[in-house]
Protein backbone atom coordinates (compact mmCIF):
# COMPACT_ATOMS: atom_id res chain seq x y z
CA UNK A 1 0.00 0.00 0.00
CA UNK A 2 1.07 3.25 -1.12
CA UNK A 3 1.49 5.98 2.02
CA UNK A 4 1.32 9.07 -0.83
CA UNK A 5 0.04 9.46 -3.42
CA UNK A 6 1.58 8.32 -7.11
CA UNK A 7 4.10 10.91 -8.45
CA UNK A 8 2.31 13.08 -10.94
CA UNK A 9 4.94 13.60 -13.24
CA UNK A 10 6.19 10.18 -12.64
CA UNK A 11 8.96 11.27 -16.24
CA UNK A 12 10.65 13.30 -13.55
CA UNK A 13 11.12 10.06 -10.99
CA UNK A 14 14.25 9.13 -10.06
CA UNK A 15 15.74 5.28 -9.37
CA UNK A 16 15.72 4.25 -5.72
CA UNK A 17 19.65 3.60 -6.11
CA UNK A 18 19.41 7.70 -7.21
CA UNK A 19 17.74 8.28 -4.00
CA UNK A 20 19.95 6.35 -1.80
CA UNK A 21 23.05 7.90 -3.06
CA UNK A 22 21.49 11.18 -2.54
CA UNK A 23 20.68 10.27 0.61
CA UNK A 24 24.47 9.18 1.37
CA UNK A 25 25.84 12.30 -0.07
CA UNK A 26 24.03 15.17 0.79
CA UNK A 27 24.68 16.87 4.24
CA UNK A 28 21.62 18.14 5.25
CA UNK A 29 17.99 17.55 5.15
CA UNK A 30 14.46 19.07 6.91
CA UNK A 31 12.61 17.33 8.79
CA UNK A 32 9.29 17.51 9.33
CA UNK A 33 6.65 16.39 11.89
CA UNK A 34 3.16 17.26 13.23
CA UNK A 35 4.01 20.45 15.57
CA UNK A 36 2.18 22.75 18.13
CA UNK A 37 -1.49 22.94 17.65
CA UNK A 38 -1.24 20.95 14.55
CA UNK A 39 0.50 23.02 12.40
CA UNK A 40 3.40 21.79 10.41
CA UNK A 41 7.44 22.14 12.20
CA UNK A 42 9.82 21.88 9.24
CA UNK A 43 13.64 21.62 10.72
CA UNK A 44 16.44 21.27 8.63
CA UNK A 45 19.20 18.93 10.52
CA UNK A 46 22.13 16.99 9.81
CA UNK A 47 21.88 13.37 9.45
CA UNK A 48 22.75 9.59 8.61
CA UNK A 49 21.25 7.10 6.04
CA UNK A 50 22.28 3.87 6.72
CA UNK A 51 21.23 1.42 3.36
CA UNK A 52 21.15 -1.75 4.97
CA UNK A 53 18.57 -0.89 7.58
CA UNK A 54 16.74 1.97 5.18
CA UNK A 55 16.72 4.20 8.31
CA UNK A 56 17.68 7.65 8.39
CA UNK A 57 19.46 8.57 11.91
CA UNK A 58 19.52 12.04 13.50
CA UNK A 59 20.52 13.43 16.82
CA UNK A 60 19.22 16.21 19.16
CA UNK A 61 18.88 17.26 22.37
CA UNK A 62 16.37 15.02 24.71
CA UNK A 63 13.86 17.85 24.95
CA UNK A 64 11.96 20.40 22.76
CA UNK A 65 9.80 20.74 20.02
CA UNK A 66 10.63 17.81 17.88
CA UNK A 67 10.85 15.75 20.66
CA UNK A 68 7.59 16.42 22.19
CA UNK A 69 5.65 16.36 18.33
CA UNK A 70 7.42 12.61 17.86
CA UNK A 71 6.01 11.29 20.97
CA UNK A 72 2.56 12.79 19.42
CA UNK A 73 3.01 11.72 16.58
CA UNK A 74 5.44 9.45 14.93
CA UNK A 75 4.96 9.91 11.19
CA UNK A 76 7.61 12.18 9.82
CA UNK A 77 8.44 13.17 6.66
CA UNK A 78 12.19 13.63 5.21
CA UNK A 79 13.22 15.95 2.44
CA UNK A 80 16.98 16.02 1.04
CA UNK A 81 17.80 17.75 -1.82
CA UNK A 82 21.22 18.54 -3.93
CA UNK A 83 21.92 22.47 -4.16
CA UNK A 84 21.47 21.80 -8.16
CA UNK A 85 23.96 21.55 -10.54
CA UNK A 86 23.85 24.72 -13.32
CA UNK A 87 23.87 22.85 -16.66
CA UNK A 88 25.07 25.10 -20.28
CA UNK A 89 22.41 27.61 -19.26
CA UNK A 90 21.44 29.88 -16.49
CA UNK A 91 18.67 27.18 -15.04
CA UNK A 92 19.28 23.98 -12.43
CA UNK A 93 18.99 20.49 -12.58
CA UNK A 94 18.35 19.65 -8.65
CA UNK A 95 17.80 16.06 -7.45
CA UNK A 96 15.35 15.42 -4.63
CA UNK A 97 14.52 12.86 -2.26
CA UNK A 98 11.84 12.42 0.51
CA UNK A 99 10.89 9.27 2.81
CA UNK A 100 7.67 9.04 5.05
CA UNK A 101 8.41 6.45 7.38
CA UNK A 102 8.18 6.52 11.43
CA UNK A 103 10.59 7.75 13.98
CA UNK A 104 11.78 6.04 17.11
CA UNK A 105 13.90 7.06 19.94
CA UNK A 106 17.37 5.18 20.31
CA UNK A 107 17.14 4.25 24.29
CA UNK A 108 20.31 2.12 24.60
CA UNK A 109 23.32 3.99 25.20
CA UNK A 110 25.61 1.73 23.38
CA UNK A 111 23.74 1.76 20.39
CA UNK A 112 23.50 6.08 20.75
CA UNK A 113 27.26 6.45 20.59
CA UNK A 114 27.94 4.02 17.57
CA UNK A 115 25.03 6.15 15.99
CA UNK A 116 26.03 9.36 17.12
CA UNK A 117 29.62 8.30 15.90
CA UNK A 118 28.98 7.68 12.16
CA UNK A 119 27.39 10.94 12.52
CA UNK A 120 30.46 12.66 13.67
CA UNK A 121 32.36 11.08 11.17
CA UNK A 122 29.97 11.95 8.15
CA UNK A 123 30.58 15.49 9.24
CA UNK A 124 33.85 16.63 11.43
CA UNK A 125 37.18 16.62 9.76
CA UNK A 126 38.82 13.47 11.60
CA UNK A 127 37.92 10.85 14.07
CA UNK A 128 39.71 12.17 16.68
CA UNK A 129 37.31 15.13 16.90
CA UNK A 130 34.18 12.69 16.96
CA UNK A 131 36.06 11.10 19.83
CA UNK A 132 36.65 14.07 21.45
CA UNK A 133 33.31 15.48 21.32
CA UNK A 134 31.60 11.90 22.26
CA UNK A 135 33.26 11.75 25.21
CA UNK A 136 32.48 14.92 26.11
CA UNK A 137 28.66 15.40 24.98
CA UNK A 138 27.14 11.62 24.03
CA UNK A 139 25.37 11.83 27.65
CA UNK A 140 23.37 14.93 26.48
CA UNK A 141 22.52 13.16 22.54
CA UNK A 142 19.23 12.11 21.87
CA UNK A 143 19.41 9.85 18.46
CA UNK A 144 15.99 9.28 16.72
CA UNK A 145 16.12 6.40 13.66
CA UNK A 146 13.31 7.15 11.16
CA UNK A 147 12.74 4.00 10.14
CA UNK A 148 11.62 4.23 6.24
CA UNK A 149 8.14 3.14 4.53
CA UNK A 150 8.33 4.50 1.44
CA UNK A 151 10.76 7.06 -0.57
CA UNK A 152 10.76 8.75 -3.79
CA UNK A 153 12.92 10.63 -5.72
CA UNK A 154 12.95 13.54 -8.25
CA UNK A 155 14.95 15.68 -10.85
CA UNK A 156 13.54 18.83 -11.81
CA UNK A 157 15.01 20.87 -14.34
CA UNK A 158 14.42 24.71 -13.21
CA UNK A 159 13.78 27.32 -15.48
Amino acid sequence: MSITRPMRRFKQEIPREDCVRLLQEVKRGVLSVIGDGGYPYGIPLDFYYDETEDTIYFHCAKVGHKIDAIRACDKVCFTAYEQGVQKEDWSYHVRSVICFGRAEFVEDADRTCEMARLLGLKYYPDAQSVEEELRRDVHRVQIVAIHIEQMTGKQVHEK
